[in-house]
């Protein structure tokens, strides 16, 4: 009967513009998909130079007004916005869960913690504070400020559509910028309804815009004169290329890139309580996380009894649609990514990893979606591309170490440091860890140590690119630029400075 009949076409979405929807001038476009059902559901448009000056012009324009905005009256702007995320919470984290694939508990709790860095912006009145010194020569009195940089751009990964953008804007804003973001053209739609909700909450026109695309709006965006700082978070080889771009046109860059995080497990830790934490940090979001355990490292005697608790853990993971009552962990991106993870699973079995849980067999309810089940590999060896290779999905790979000396060489021998985590009762042991491991961000008896909004969130060596941390302390520096102002009012008879050095004597 319904032969011959042609499907609809998919919905284009638009870019946000100088407070409103606007449609793209480029015709190319990304099709976006719900990853479940492998089913595109929409279309993002690929934006060039052409969309991206209209996105940053708009910027430009609205932030002279917005820099003399008093920081009280930004901050209700975005008190009000809380307030429309918390409403709206569940209906904003069912779009992570329609593009992404997160189950929806992981998609609420992630948009959870954005809430909380728009909170820690809420008191931007109190961190843009600056010091004053008086008298510090002869009636000369010194002061310190932060002001804002112009308009900022940030550019967000797939795996969390709405906590990363949340990440950077907010503080952006509370410091007086005006702001470009452009998400991942794979999960666009959160991005767009949270500048919807900034508009309602009263944000002038031209504040914030969206747009969307691939590398060439990438490059655009960067590219721009009138983008004073760049927020990336990505993958390694293109934050360092975000990083290069910006070091040539002598941009401020915070470039977060990729990460193989370490669970290091001794054996007088609770082996039950350390295996269901790294399930959860190895699996949760399909493995989709740059503070994923992807390695674990096991230290004498506790092994073979890890492996076996991991093995019986992931096998009892429930894997289906993110929107499915039961589900524990959804589908990858895509199906070139499930290829892609597929590929390293089929590599290790080649190169001598003992596997242990193969989620190649998994035959999702949906049929078409892009699933994988948990999969985890014991007894891997440095040299291995499961173990070299950030993978980025629910791969699991367990070494051994004789001593906590060996553990710990052999995760700060890796080009990454994102994030490391122990499990034991030794507190000398644990103390050693946090002082001697080099990452940027490390829990004991913690596995997934991102930190709280009024901390900072970055890594070392190649997990970033540029000196300053995402939100935090770190985010008001990086979205401020520092100024002193010494003063001196001086008696009508006063005599003259003079050709010397000023001194404080």
């Amino acid at each position: 009967m319904n032969a011959g009949k042609t499907a609809a076409p998919l919905p284009r979405l638009p870019l946000w513009i100088d407070g409103a929807a606007q449609a793209a001038f480029a015709e190319g476009c990304a099709e976006v998909f719900d990853p479940a059902r492998g089913e595109a559901i929409r279309l993002a448009p690929l934006c060039e130079a052409p969309d991206i000056e209209r996105a940053v012009s708009a910027a430009a324009r609205a932030f002279p007004a917005w820099r003399e905005t008093t920081p009280l009256r930004r901050v209700r702007i975005l008190m009000r916005f809380r307030e429309l995320l918390e409403r709206d919470r569940k209906a904003l984290a069912r779009l992570v869960v329609e593009e992404h694939g997160k189950t929806l508990e992981d998609a609420l709790g992630s948009v959870a913690r954005g809430i909380e860095v728009v909170e820690f912006a809420s008191g931007i009145p109190h961190l843009l504070k600056g010091e004053f010194a008086e008298n510090v020569g002869g009636g000369i009195d010194c002061l310190s400020l932060r002001q804002p940089l112009g308009v900022c751009a940030g550019i967000t990964p797939f795996n969390f559509p709405a906590m990363v953008p949340l990440w950077m804007f907010p503080l952006a804003l509370a410091c007086g910028n005006s702001f470009v973001l452009k998400p991942s053209e794979k999960v666009p739609s959160a991005s767009l309804r949270m500048a919807e909700l900034l508009a309602e909450a009263g944000l002038p026109p031209g504040v914030f815009n969206v747009v969307h695309g691939d590398a060439a709006a990438v490059d655009a965006l960067v590219g721009h004169p009138l983008v004073r700082a760049v927020s990336f978070v990505g993958s390694t080889p293109v934050a360092r290329h975000v990083q290069a771009a910006c070091a040539r046109a002598g941009k401020r860059v915070q470039a977060l890139g990729g990460a193989k995080n370490h669970a290091v497990v001794l054996a007088d830790a609770d082996l039950d309580f350390a295996a269901e934490a790294i399930t959860g940090a190895a699996f949760g979001s399909a493995g989709e996380r740059c503070m994923a355990i992807s390695a674990v490292v096991a230290v004498g005697a506790a092994g073979d009894a890890l492996v076996a608790r991991l093995k019986e853990r992931a096998a009892a993971l429930r894997v289906g649609p993110g929107d499915a009552e039961g589900s524990d962990m959804g589908p990858l991106i895509s199906a070139a990514h499930r290829a892609r993870v597929a590929g390293f699973i089929e590599q290790g079995v080649r190169e001598g990893a003992e596997l242990v849980a193969d989620g190649r067999g998994l035959e999702a309810a949906a049929g078409k979606g892009f699933f994988l089940g948990p999969t985890l590999f014991d007894r891997v060896r440095p040299q291995m591309a499961i173990y070299r290779e950030e993978i980025f999905g629910p791969l699991l790979c367990v070494l051994r170490a004789a001593t906590l000396d060996e553990a710990i060489a052999l995760a700060n021998a890796s080009p990454w440091g994102n994030g490391a985590a122990i499990f034991t009762r030794d507190g000398g042991a644990a103390r050693r860890f946090q002082n001697e491991i080099e990452a940027g961000m490390v829990g004991i008896n913690v596995p997934v140590p991102v930190p709280t909004a009024f901390f900072s969130f970055g890594g070392w060596k190649e997990s970033l690119f540029g000196d300053l941390h995402v939100h935090g302390a770190d985010g008001v520096r990086f979205y401020t630029r520092g100024k002193v102002v010494s003063s001196r009012w001086p008696a009508a008879d006063a005599a003259a400075p003079g050709l010397g050095m000023p001194t404080s004597g």
